[in-house]
């Protein structure tokens, strides 16, 4: 077996597989094989690290990331105004939309954002009329006019 880092710390490894993984994921048979190989290790110990490293939230999140709009969906930016006082209910409400993603709070007179993402482009007046009646407060949609790539790296 492989040397793994005690919990709460990241060795080498850990370090490379994050940063690797930053620059894609093959699409083939095995792809976690064929990035081991790439490592200097074994398919099993780098399945193994993802499933610490995601349990332990070094990485919060690992999965492809889809154009919505290429499969038929959609994609908007919401924010809204939210009482300070009042915020803790409607986040749960809003985050129990499974179309919804990505929510924060912002120190701002809109308070809170979040993306949602439905399968298509007319469900996001729908969604966001059921999250205005279930909150009581309304959503300002922004949907995205033009898309830009930036490239986001963050070395470990």
């Amino acid at each position: 077996m492989a040397h793994e880092a005690p919990a709460g710390a990241l060795d080498a490894l850990d370090r490379r597989i994050i940063n690797t993984l930053q620059d894609g994921f093959p699409v083939c048979e095995r792809p976690y094989a064929q990035v081991a190989a790439q490592l200097g290790t074994d398919e099993q110990t780098l399945i193994g690290r993802l499933g610490r490293l995601l349990d332990e939230r070094f990485l919060t999140r690992f999965g492809p990331m889809y154009q919505a709009e290429r499969l038929g969906g959609a994609f908007s930016l919401v924010a809204m105004r939210v009482p300070a006082g009042d915020l803790e209910r409607v986040a749960g409400i809003v985050n129990g939309f499974t179309e919804v993603a990505h929510n924060y709070e912002r120190e701002h007179e809109f308070n809170m954002w979040f993306v949602l993402a439905t399968e298509t482009p007319q469900a996001i007046a729908e969604v966001l009329g059921r999250i205005e009646q279930a909150s009581g407060y309304p959503c300002y949609n922004m949907p995205k006019l033009e898309e830009y790539y930036v490239r986001l790296r963050l070395p470990v």
